[in-house]
């Protein structure tokens, strides 16, 4: 209902629900008897709502609810776990530490299905790797061990995983690996789990480091087997976006400035235009070409450089079919810069 009207009446005018919301505004104006009424109202589309909403004397008082940190995960979880039986010393903050980026309903989902895991093995209380299983669950997918893969597609998956993992630990910048497995869950044949920093600024070399260690996997393909394959699609969509976002949103082109063709009013969708020039469409899709080079030749040597632990890597993968971080800390060393994820859950215990 609080849509922005159309300022076009013959092209996507609706008038039943424009006059809906002339009428609210109307009441909402303060000058009628209606001082004792308080209106409340909740959008997780601000970007579209009519101007006229937000003017003073209307809504006074937004408030905007962003993702929970990790003090108030650690709440979260306290309130969901109320009716579910944990472990004797069970640590709470150990959950809300493995769960960056994850929303009230994320958390409630987790306890639940937490639950459902310990139940399913005849359990009385339920236990840190249930709660590990059911996070595994949600962010990858349910496992799926009877999917049939040839043995040379799966040498190629574990290498591909390698190449993330390998990428990811030895540049200080991207976020670090807590686990990789080449068990097929959801859509993916495998999947790689990260722990990263709760920052709210990321700089160009962050930026840089992640989009290498998300490259590192199709790189790690062409050093093994001297040609690519189509499992890395979604690394390559991730790729593309995040370098797009750095020239066009960010300024983090050289060659094309500070500048930003972000909209956060929304307003320009119903443009028909870019809001920049042919010459200048060429020019940012040249650097986003550029950046996605300058990743991919980092990763290329950093597997180069460290071909043999990134082969060790890769062959346990295919032993074991889940590695840890703490194994990666045996092949390469402890990590440099950033966030350990082995000092973290060193701590804990």
């Amino acid at each position: 209902m609080g849509r922005a009207r159309s300022k076009n009446a013959g092209f996507t005018s609706n008038d039943e629900r424009e006059n809906t919301l002339n009428q609210l505004l109307t009441e909402m104006d303060g000058f009628g008897s209606n001082s004792g009424v308080i209106i409340l109202a909740a959008t997780n589309r601000a970007d579209i709502l009519d101007k006229a909403l937000m003017r003073a004397g209307r809504f006074d008082r937004q408030i905007h609810v962003d993702l929970p940190e990790l003090r108030e995960r650690l709440e979260i979880f306290k309130v969901h776990l109320r009716g579910i039986k944990v472990a004797p010393g069970f640590q709470i903050d150990f959950l809300a530490k493995q769960t960056p980026g994850f929303s009230g309903a994320d958390i409630a989902n987790v306890c639940n299905e937490a639950a459902l895991i310990a139940a399913r093995k005849n359990k009385d209380v339920v236990e840190k790797q249930d709660f590990l299983d059911a996070i595994d669950r949600i962010v990858g997918g349910l496992e799926r061990k009877s999917k049939i893969i040839t043995a040379e597609e799966k040498n190629t998956i574990a290498h591909h995983e390698a190449g993330h993992a390998t990428v990811s630990w030895l540049l200080p910048n991207a976020n670090p690996l807590l686990k990789v497995t080449i068990i097929p869950r959801g859509q993916s044949l495998g999947a790689a789990w990260y722990l990263p920093e709760e920052r709210q600024l990321t700089t160009t070399e962050q930026m840089m480091d992640e989009m290498a260690a998300t490259i590192g996997g199709r790189v790690a393909e062409e050093i093994v087997n001297g040609r690519i394959s189509t499992g890395a699609l979604s690394d390559l969509e991730k790729l593309t976006k995040q370098a797009y976002a750095m020239v066009t949103y960010f300024g983090m082109s050289e060659k094309v400035g500070n500048l930003s063709y972000y909209d956060s009013t929304g307003s320009r969708d119903m443009a028909f235009s870019k809001p920049y020039s042919e010459k200048t469409a060429e020019l940012i899709d040249d650097e986003v070409k550029r950046l996605i080079e300058q990743a991919h030749a980092t990763a290329l040597q950093v597997l180069t450089e460290n071909r043999e632990g990134f082969e060790k890597l890769a062959q346990l993968l295919l032993e074991r079919e889940v590695v840890f971080s703490e194994d990666l800390e045996n092949i390469f060393g402890p990590r440099k810069g950033g966030v350990d994820p082995n000092k973290m859950l060193r701590e804990e215990a």
